[in-house]
């Protein structure tokens, strides 16, 4: 029997996507001057005030007022009437010393035998329902949110945006569970105040539909047939929504992880990304079962795979991989003999995940809205400036994790 499946997204100016690329602007800051820096940083943001508060072992001394004010700027909150804005906002730092109790357990003298972070459960997952091997309806909701975000900030065709917004896309799929059309979209944006709230609706619901969809619908040749007529829309369903951002709601760090990760597929161990350096194994360890879902779909190996992994705090060795293909397999082997050929393939220790994904770069503002995984892996430069002036530029590669480059030692290890 055909079934209904939602996953949603926020935008970059939802307040607690603000506080994670806050947090993150400040990873990729302190690794650009101190790749040893170990990190974790929290950051609220309400009406007129940004509070960082986290622990920091680190050789570089930062500027986090300005960081802050920057990514606050670059999101779009620049007008007093919005009630957050990054000229004007309050930045409080409680940021202090990492304990080294913990830090004992990380570091060793054998930095190969580096433990792990913390303890928990992280997992990955791939389909091949889009091309880069994401849920649908997730990705369809990040698309329509970073569509938004780009009409916004043309400002030609929509001009009344602000920066805040959320969207959700619900599927229908068959009893073979491949997706056959979209059943609902729901959009809320935040814009500018109108004199007529009833004008106002039908003009916002109007630009959406004519406006954001068919750029939307340009993404995905594949699946425009269901980008038609029959979609049920609810835009803006509440009404008015002129009052947004911080000022409408609290942000806090690590809110938004079913957003950040599968859309509520597959599963999700708990721990948050943003703010965390990648001896965290919360983040580092995510992206690397990411990593080995996409390349074990892309291998053909299955249609669509969940794989996790945990570990003890301070232990270099994790507790175990456990791999699901729900009944995809194509190979003639149970999950569990394909998780005992991922133990061999995938070196899942903590270093051995920093050094293979390049992870103690910095490279993780990009990852701080519309998803950590599903982007593609490219090169850019970055600079950076401290506050004595000491400018340090670094040329990154960004998502490493979602890189197909162990599609063949997968197939050569199940003799593809």
């Amino acid at each position: 029997m055909p079934y209904l499946f939602t996953s949603e997204s926020v935008s970059e100016g939802h307040p607690d996507k603000v506080a994670d690329q806050i947090s993150d602007a400040l990873i990729d800051n302190f690794l650009a001057f101190d790749a040893e820096s170990k990190v974790a940083c929290e950051t609220l943001v309400t009406t007129g005030q940004v509070i960082l508060a986290g622990e920091v072992k680190s050789t570089a001394y930062l500027d986090v007022q300005k960081i802050a004010r920057d990514v606050i700027n670059r999101i779009g909150y620049t007008k007093g009437e919005y009630m957050f804005d990054g000229n004007s906002c309050g930045v409080l730092s409680a940021i202090h010393e990492q304990s080294p109790d913990i830090n004992q357990g990380v570091d060793k003298q054998d930095r190969e035998q580096q433990g792990a972070g913390d303890q928990g459960m992280m997992f990955g997952y791939a389909t091949v329902e889009t091309e880069n091997y994401m849920p649908l309806a997730l990705d369809i909701a990040h698309a329509l949110l970073i569509e938004l975000a780009a009409v916004r900030r043309e400002g030609t065709d929509i001009k009344y945006l602000r920066p805040d917004a959320k969207s959700q896309v619900t599927l229908e799929y068959d009893d073979n569970n491949q997706p056959q059309r979209i059943d609902a979209i729901v959009i809320s944006t935040q814009h500018d105040d109108f004199a007529d709230d009833d004008a106002m609706l039908a003009k916002i619901r109007e630009d959406i539909i004519n406006i954001l969809i068919p750029r939307v619908k340009a993404r995905y040749p594949k699946y425009a047939h269901f980008f038609n007529d029959n979609i049920n829309y609810h835009i803006n369903p509440t009404g008015k929504f002129v009052i947004g951002g911080p000022h409408g709601d609290t942000g806090l760090t690590g809110r938004k992880i079913i957003v950040d990760t599968y859309g509520g597929k597959g599963a999700h161990g708990g721990g948050a990304f943003s703010g965390k350096d990648p001896s965290k194994v919360d983040r580092s360890a995510a992206y690397a079962t990411r990593h080995i879902a996409k390349n074990l779909v892309a291998a053909d190996i299955c249609n669509e795979v969940l794989v996790q992994v945990s570990y003890a705090i301070g232990v270099a060795e994790p507790m175990g991989i456990y791999v699901n293909t729900y009944g995809t397999a194509k190979i003639g082997l149970s999950d569990g003999e394909i998780a005992k050929k991922v133990e061999a393939i995938f070196d899942m220790r903590p270093y051995a995940i920093e050094t293979r994904f390049k992870l103690r770069n910095p490279i993780y503002s990009e990852t701080a809205a519309y998803g950590h995984f599903g982007k593609p892996s490219e090169t850019v430069t970055k600079t950076f400036v401290s506050p004595e002036g000491r400018q340090v530029t670094k040329e990154v590669e960004l998502f490493t994790w979602e890189k197909l480059d162990y599609v063949d030692k997968v197939k050569q290890a199940f003799s593809l």
